[in-house]
């Protein structure tokens, strides 16, 4: 697939004052942000913060084909599917959501290329083969199922099944989470290289402040579904102003 141009003097994704509650329980207030082509943004708080609601209910307007934003809850059921085969990757935190467990490696990242039109198996399993190798999998694994991978070869086939299809736009729902140090270095080594070559657009949840460091260029801080502090991660994690974030801050550096 050819990259379309983008028009970077507009943000490709727009949510704006965004609410959802549970009963009586407010799990989002009024959320807004703006979201460019190319930057990484984290959403980061503890458990119940509210990150993951805003994953999932937090898109409004997206950056279309002809550089207009377009309300995606105006979209017919057609129109968003195609989007989210197409200019969407969504990256569970675990990787059953995010793969079909009984089929190949081969035909979980051909799926998508051929919900588009491709039916050519040469080119199918050529394509495969080369995702496996860019995320770091033995292309000799195309035709085993996820089910005998380990967590952090799953989470890696998660990123080529999304990533085939060249989305400008990727949700991440805590990727590294469950897997141990080393595995989740090596992944997060991966993540920053793809969203680098492939300028992408990425908001990711998570609870680790290394993760945010490393990979994103904003960060959102939640607290009860509000976002309480804004701004670059460095600025963020390295001088913050709102009391919850300064508890997350010295919780992760003391020892």
């Amino acid at each position: 697939m050819t990259k379309l141009s983008v028009d970077t003097s507009k943000p490709l994704l727009r949510v704006a004052n965004i609410s959802k509650s549970y009963g009586s329980r407010v799990a989002l207030h009024e959320a807004s942000f703006d979201l460019w082509p190319g930057e990484v943004m984290a959403v980061v708080g503890e458990s119940g913060s509210g990150k993951t609601t805003l994953l999932n209910t937090g898109l409004v307007e997206f950056l279309n084909r002809t550089n207009e934003l377009q309300n995606i809850y105006v979209m017919s059921e057609a129109q968003q599917r195609l989007l989210s085969r197409t200019e969407w990757g969504f990256v569970h935190q675990s990787s059953a959501d995010g793969l079909r467990m009984d089929v190949s490696a081969g035909a979980n990242i051909g799926e998508r290329l051929m919900s588009l039109g491709e039916r050519h198996y040469g080119r199918l399993r050529q394509t495969a083969e080369e995702w496996l190798k860019r995320v770091e999998i033995d292309p000799a694994r195309i035709d085993d199922t996820p089910r005998t991978f380990s967590g952090g070869m799953r989470q890696r086939l998660q990123i080529a099944r999304n990533l085939v299809t060249q989305p400008r736009l990727v949700f991440m729902d805590e990727p590294t989470s469950g897997l141990d140090v080393s595995v989740q270095a090596r992944l997060l080594d991966l993540l920053r290289q793809l969203t680098r070559q492939m300028q992408l657009a990425v908001v990711i949840v998570t609870h680790d402040l290394a993760v945010a460091r490393l990979l994103a260029h904003r960060m959102m801080v939640m607290q009860r579904g509000v976002v309480v502090e804004a701004g670059l991660t460095d600025q963020v994690l390295d001088d913050p102003q709102h009391p919850y974030t300064q508890l997350l801050v010295s919780s992760v550096l003391q020892p």
